[in-house]
């Protein structure tokens, strides 16, 4: 078989980090690619490479992109898998493997909350990655389906660790079917082995992101409705504007200072438009002939007085005594 055909390194991928130097492996036509989680919060050490994958992508989370080390070239062996005596291949079968920074482990991801980090800014829980993470993984795909011709599909069992751990759910690999299978699988799906990373990753989502299918995700999705509540209205640095005058001073105030500041005046509307009312309904009273004119004014100041107060009440609730 023809081998090596294609680029052999991944554009914008780091290289300071390259094995192949110590670690040779051998030359082969990729048609597989391997994912798995490293179960730690930066790129690792790999003991030197002696256990490196073909790449790491290690996400920066300020900054919303991966960035890609290539440890060894495409086509050539990498070293992130179990291969037992006898058996079947793993490594040298074809494979292109990719660590993923992060973790699949609900434990170790309910042990760093514990420890006041933050999921998404200080680490990622790779069942529950956002979007842009997820499209910086397909991105790596496509190419290698375009410039490989890895196919964009890969098995349908996809479990939760650590469920996925050995083959508990039923998602390993026969040494027949990996001999065979062409395609994107993760570190559980690999016989020989008994990892059970990257867990229930959204494969469909990443596979449709590689395909250009993926319909753009929700910017709500997954918030409760007391989470958007206080986002909206309780995480606002920027009070609204007093008055009008006080816009010049404070041009920057943000959206749900706005709203506020329109609830406040619907409000007030409400209150004066029930104050006209009431003000024309006693002046009807009044209407013929022979009408005491201050009598008239009177009646109207003390109407709008009463409807303003009345209305406030109801609009705003009443204050604490």
């Amino acid at each position: 078989m023809t081998t090596r055909t294609g680029p052999q390194r991944y554009p914008g991928a780091d290289h300071s980090r390259r094995y192949q130097g110590t670690y040779p492996g051998d030359d082969m036509e990729v048609n597989v690619v391997v994912l798995h989680t490293t179960e730690g919060r930066s790129l690792p050490s790999y003991g030197g490479g002696a256990s490196a994958p073909t790449l790491t992508a290690v996400p920066d989370l300020a900054a919303r992109k991966l960035k890609w080390y290539q440890h060894f070239d495409i086509d050539t062996s990498a070293r992130a898998l179990v291969n037992a005596p006898g058996g079947v291949e793993t490594n040298t079968l074809n494979v292109c493997q990719v660590e993923l920074v992060g973790t699949c482990d609900p434990s170790t991801r309910s042990a760093w909350l514990g420890q006041g980090l933050v999921q998404d800014e200080d680490f990622v829980f790779w069942p529950k990655a956002p979007g842009w993470l997820l499209a910086g993984v397909a991105e790596f795909l496509a190419w290698m389906h375009a410039q490989h011709a890895v196919p964009l599909a890969g098995p349908a069992k996809w479990p939760a660790y650590p469920g996925s751990y050995g083959n508990g759910g039923g998602q390993r690999m026969t040494f027949a079917q990996w001999n065979g299978f062409r395609g994107v699988c993760g570190h559980m799906h690999v016989p020989e082995n008994t990892h059970g990373d990257p867990g229930a990753i959204d494969f469909t989502r990443l596979i449709a992101l590689a395909k250009g299918t993926d319909i753009e995700e929700d910017p709500m999705a997954g918030f409760t409705a007391q989470e958007i509540h206080d986002a909206v209205w309780r995480i606002d640095d920027i009070a609204a504007p007093k008055d009008a005058a006080d816009i010049a001073t404070n041009p920057t105030w943000q959206p749900q200072s706005i709203l506020r500041d329109i609830q406040a005046r619907v409000r007030a509307n409400t209150v004066e438009q029930a104050a006209q009312t009431a003000a024309l309904a006693a002046l009807a009273k009044l209407a013929g002939s022979g009408v005491d004119t201050a009598a008239v004014v009177s009646a109207v100041q003390s109407a709008i007085a009463d409807a303003v107060v009345k209305v406030s009440v109801d609009v705003t609730g009443p204050s604490a005594s």
